[in-house]
């Protein structure tokens, strides 16, 4: 029995119907992507890298986990609306903790063992960008960790671009002087 292959470049044929989630039969050619495929390719592609980004901008796993549900719900919601759903996703889930961050009013470090993945601690790393300023840590964490661009970092935090280039400046100057201190400590 052969198998048929499917390439995502090759066009439907028109006329080839499934049934849909209603009873009625829609043509193949004409259904579109669905937003929540959209999503869920976002979610599968950029999700771990949004979560650990966020856990080091937070320092707090559980509103790390809260942000980037309501970022991934909300886009849900708005569905149609988002040209490009993961750079909004990225922009609402960082501004989604940043909110919780402000409304707690503290930073904590983080009180967990660390992983497979970081052979030495990294605790003194978190705590030590939790004294940096919101503002610095976002651009930091953004573009050292996250890997982003200094436009999509400016996109994000509502700044032009000479402004990222200050934080960063700022920020990378000011955590390798906590990491310096911890080091002599």
């Amino acid at each position: 029995m052969e198998r048929a292959e499917y390439r995502a470049d090759a066009s439907l044929p028109s006329g080839l119907q499934v049934r849909g989630e209603d009873g009625p039969v829609d043509d193949v050619a004409t259904t579109g992507v669905s937003d929540e495929t959209r999503l869920a390719s976002v979610y599968r592609q950029d999700g771990p890298a949004i979560w650990r980004a966020l856990l080091a901008f937070t320092g707090d796993p559980s509103v790390a986990e809260d942000a980037m549900s309501e970022a991934f719900a909300q886009a849900l919601a708005r569905g149609d609306e988002l040209r490009e759903p993961a750079r909004w996703v990225w922009r609402v889930s960082f501004r989604v903790a940043a909110g919780e961050l402000k409304r707690r009013r503290t930073f904590e470090p983080l009180d967990v063992e660390p992983g497979y993945e970081h052979p030495d601690p990294i605790e003194h790393v978190i705590a030590a960008l939790g004294r940096l300023s919101p503002n610095q840590r976002l651009a930091v964490v953004l573009h050292d960790y996250a890997d982003r661009s200094v436009a999509e970092v400016a996109a994000t935090i509502g700044a032009s671009r000479a402004t990222v280039h200050v934080h960063l400046s700022k920020g990378r100057r000011r955590l390798r002087e906590l990491l310096e201190d911890d080091e002599d400590a």
